[in-house]
């Protein structure tokens, strides 16, 4: 994770706040009861189940630190803020593939909103990359696993 600044939405804020705690309450709390379960099953040494409990209970413990490390860096940004006649953090892009002529609509975000299924796309992802500080009418080639796609910038937004 990146020591600067992370740029990020107020509900993106909103999401991570909600998920910290969730994670220090009820996380916390059932990680506990797993480790008191197994605990009273005798013999720590020869004992899976509160190996797994402590492994579990290390998982969310990291968890937990690493969203309020990024709470610490977070500079919460507003879309209104930012001009759309190029592609910025928080863009809503349209874009052609001009190998197969079909069109996708992308959200750009910080890496800790990301998500492809809901069509936000990290910044710094390699499409992101790419996109950053283009215009609409401009060209991109991106390297994905099977070769290389162009994709032609078609409209420029923002998101609401």
């Amino acid at each position: 994770m990146s020591s600067g600044p992370v740029y990020m939405t107020r509900e993106g804020v909103a999401k991570i706040e909600d998920e910290l705690k969730q994670l220090k309450g009820k996380g916390r709390t059932e990680i506990a009861e797993k480790i008191a379960y197994a605990r009273s099953h005798g013999d720590l040494s020869e004992n899976a189940d509160y190996d797994a409990a402590k492994h579990e209970q290390e998982l969310l413990e990291m968890r937990i630190s690493r969203l309020e490390s990024t709470l610490m860096k977070v500079q919460v940004i507003d879309p209104k803020d930012l001009p759309d006649d190029k592609i910025y953090i928080l863009s809503k892009v349209k874009l052609k593939n001009n190998t197969t002529g079909k069109t996708v609509e992308y959200t750009l975000v910080s890496a800790e909103e990301a998500d492809f299924q809901a069509n936000k796309l990290a910044v710094s992802s390699p499409l992101g990359k790419a996109l950053l500080g283009k215009t609409i009418g401009d060209t991109v080639i991106t390297k994905v696993p099977a070769g290389e796609i162009e994709y032609e910038i078609l409209e420029i937004g923002k998101i609401e």
